[in-house]
C-alpha cells in the first residue's frame, strides 16, 4: 500500500456512525481495564514508579491513535521495552532513559519520512523470534524477588548475573509471598480456559489482594514499596540536558527505536489480519516517534503499539482510533480517582502477571517448531541472536542476528548463481519463433557461449570470470544474461577487467538479453559504450549472428 503520510483518524472521520462510536467506547473502556495493571505491572519491571505506566497509556497511547497510520493499534507500555529502559535507567537514570525516548522518537520519526517502514519486513522471523525470546528471559529473569520474596538491596542489569544473584539468596525465599504469586498464577492460566473475555491480570489482582488485606499477610505491595502514588495528571519534567550524556545515550536510543518500530508494526499486522485492512507503517512510524518524544518531556515509559490491547479492541468492536483516545481517557479518570487503591497490590501478584508476559514472549512452541523444520542455518540464527540477547544486550542481539542472516542470504544467493558452458550442436534451432529458449544451438566456429544464472555481485563474481576462457584462438565470447536479475558495481568492475583481457587477446565480447537492473548498472558505470552497444543483442540468435560477423571478418583477414 503507498503511503500517503495522512493519520487514519482523518478517513476514519468519514462516514462515522453513533452505533461505531457506541462500540468504539466499549472497547476503549475494556482495553483501559487490561491496561492498568499491565501498564503498573510494567513500569515497576522498566525499573520506575507504577504511575509512569500510565502516563505511558494517557500520553502516548492518546498520540499514537491521534496520529496513528492503523485505525485500531493502541500504544502503551510494552514488554519489549522493559529490558532495556530498565539498562538505560541503571546506567544513566530516568534523565538518560527521558533524553534517549525523546532520541528514540526523533529517529522514529526520520524512519518514518523515509518511508522506512516497509524495510522492516525484511528483518528475517528467526531474529524476531530470537530477541523476543531474550527479551521475556529478561522479563522473567527480573519479576523471579517479587515472585519469590527474595530479601536483596538491588537487581543486576545483566539476565545471567540475575540468577547469579539470586543463588546467592535462596535461604531468604518468604513462603507467603510465594503461596499469594502461585494462586495469581493459577488465576491467570484458568480464567482464559474460562472465558477469554475476561481480563485474567485484572481477575488476579482481585483475588490475592483482599488476601492480602483481610488476613493481614506480610506481603510486600505497591503502596509498601513505592509509598503512596501521586493521583494528578502527569506534568511536564524536563530532564536534566548535557551532550555528554546525549552521546553516552545514543546506541541505547537506537535499541529503543528498533524495539519500538518493530513491536509496534509487529501490532498493526496483527490487527490487519482482524480488520481486513492495511495500516500505514510510514505514518504509524511517525506517530510513535511524537508519542515518545512526549512520553520523554512527562518522564513516561517509553511507548509502543501493544498487540494485546489493540486485538482486544478490534475483538470488543473497536474499529477506530476513537477507541485508543477513550482508552486514555478511561485511564486518566483511573489515575485521577483509583490509583490510591492500586497501593494494595501485592507485588507478587504483579510479578506473577509479568512472568506470564515472558512466557508468551518466548514463544517456545514457535521456537521448537523453527527448530524441527528449519535448515540448520536459520536455527543457528535464531539461537545465535538469543544468546546474544541473553548475555550481552538487545542491541548486540539484532546487529549479531542481522548479520548472520546477510551472510546466510549471501551464501545462498551464491549457492543459487553459476556459469554454465554451452555444448556445440550441429542441428539447427527447431523452433525459430522461440530464439531465446534454453536448447543449446549452433555455436559459431572459434567462440564460446556462456550462460550465467542468478544475481551477479561482490560473494559470486570472482568464481564466475574465473570459469571464463579468454584465449586468443577464440574470435567471440558471448555472454547470455537472461537469468541475471541484478549485478552490482564489484561485478562491474570485474567485467571491466574480463573486458580487458579480451581486448588484449583480441576476443570479441558480446552480450545476449542484459535485464533492466544490470542494464541500468552497466550503462551507468559507462561499460556498454566501452564494449560497444552494438555488442548487446536482445536475444541469442541475434548474439549468435554478430559472434558469426567476427568469426568472417577474422577468416577474411586470415
Amino acid at each position: 500500500m503507498k503511503s500517503t503520510l495522512m493519520p487514519k483518524i482523518i478517513p476514519a472521520m468519514k462516514g462515522y456512525t453513533k452505533q461505531q462510536l457506541l462500540k468504539d467506547i466499549v472497547a476503549g473502556i475494556i482495553v483501559a481495564v487490561i491496561a492498568f495493571p499491565l501498564s503498573v505491572a510494567l513500569a515497576i519491571s522498566s525499573g520506575m514508579s507504577p504511575e509512569r505506566g500510565l502516563y505511558t497509556a494517557i500520553i502516548g497511547g492518546f498520540l499514537v491513535s491521534l496520529f496513528g497510520g492503523s485505525k485500531v493499534n493502541i500504544g502503551g507500555a510494552t514488554a519489549a521495552t522493559v529490558m532495556t529502559v530498565f539498562t538505560i535507567i541503571a546506567n544513566f537514570g530516568l534523565a538518560g532513559l527521558a533524553i534517549a525516548t525523546i532520541i528514540a522518537g526523533i529517529l522514529l520519526i526520520i524512519m518514518g519520512l523515509l518511508k522506512a517502514g516497509t524495510l522492516l519486513r525484511y528483518i528475517p522471523r528467526t531474529i524476531t523470534l530470537g530477541f523476543t525470546a531474550a527479551i521475556g528471559m529478561g522479563i522473567f529473569s527480573s519479576q523471579l524477588k517479587g515472585f519469590f520474596g527474595f530479601q536483596m538491596e538491588s537487581i543486576p542489569v545483566n539476565t545471567i548475573d540475575k540468577f547469579v544473584a539470586y543463588s546467592k539468596v535462596l535461604d531468604t525465599l518468604d513462603l507467603t509471598t510465594l503461596g499469594i504469586g502461585l494462586l495469581a498464577m493459577v488465576v491467570l492460566i484458568v480464567v482464559p480456559k474460562i472465558s477469554p473475555k475476561i481480563p485474567n491480570s485484572l481477575v488476579a489482582i482481585l483475588v490475592t489482594t483482599p488476601i492480602v488485606l483481610f488476613f493481614n499477610l506480610d506481603v510486600p505491595t505497591i503502596r509498601s514499596v513505592y509509598g503512596e502514588l501521586p493521583s494528578h495528571f502527569p506534568k511536564i519534567e524536563l530532564p536534566q540536558f548535557s551532550w555528554s550524556l546525549v552521546v553516552d545515550v545514543i546506541p541505547s536510543a537506537v535499541t529503543l527505536a528498533i524495539l519500538i518500530a518493530i513491536v509496534s508494526l509487529l501490532s498493526c499486522v496483527v490487527t490487519d489480519g482482524l480488520m481486513g485492512e492495511p495500516h500505514d507503517s510510514n505514518q504509524e512510524l511517525i506517530a510513535e516517534g511524537i508519542a515518545n518524544i512526549f512520553c520523554g518531556l512527562f518522564g513516561a515509559v517509553p511507548v509502543a503499539g501493544a498487540v494485546a490491547r489493540s486485538s482486544t479492541s478490534v475483538k470488543t468492536g473497536g474499529r477506530t482510533p476513537i477507541a485508543g483516545i477513550v482508552h486514555s481517557l478511561v485511564v486518566t479518570l483511573i489515575l485521577l480517582f483509583m490509583l490510591p487503591l492500586a497501593g494494595f497490590i501485592p507485588m507478587p501478584t504483579l510479578a506473577a502477571i509479568l512472568i506470564l508476559v515472558a512466557y508468551n514472549m518466548c514463544n517456545f512452541g514457535e521456537i521448537i517448531t523453527t527448530i524441527k523444520r528449519a535448515p540448520i542455518s536459520d536455527t543457528l540464527v535464531l539461537l545465535t541472536t538469543f544468546g546474544a540477547g541473553v548475555i550481552v544486550n538487545l542491541l548486540f542481539a539484532v546487529e549479531v542476528g542481522v548479520l548472520a542472516s546477510a551472510v546466510l542470504f549471501l551464501k545462498r544467493m551464491s549457492e543459487v548463481t553459476n556459469l554454465r558452458q554451452w555444448e556445440n550442436v550441429t542441428e539447427a534451432n527447431p523452433d525459430p519463433e522461440n530464439p531465446d529458449q534454453l536448447k543449446y544451438k549452433p555455436i559459431p566456429e572459434n567462440t564460446l557461449v556462456y550462460e550465467i544464472e542468478g544475481p551477479v555481485f561482490f560473494a559470486t563474481v570472482d568464481e564466475l570470470i574465473a570459469g571464463i576462457k579468454v584465449r586468443s584462438k577464440y574470435d567471440a565470447i558471448i555472454l547470455r544474461m537472461r537469468n541475471v536479475p541484478a549485478i552490482d558495481i564489484t561485478a562491474i568492475r570485474s567485467l571491466e577487467a574480463l573486458l580487458e583481457l579480451c581486448n588484449k587477446k583480441n576476443v570479441h565480447l558480446v552480450f545476449s538479453h542484459v535485464n533492466e537492473q544490470p542494464w541500468r548498472a552497466l550503462e551507468k558505470a559507462g561499460y556498454i559504450d566501452k564494449v560497444g552497444r552494438e555488442n548487446f543483442c536482445v536475444h541469442i540468435d541475434a548474439a549468435l549472428a554478430k559472434a558469426e560477423e567476427y568469426v568472417t571478418k577474422s577468416s577474411d583477414v586470415a
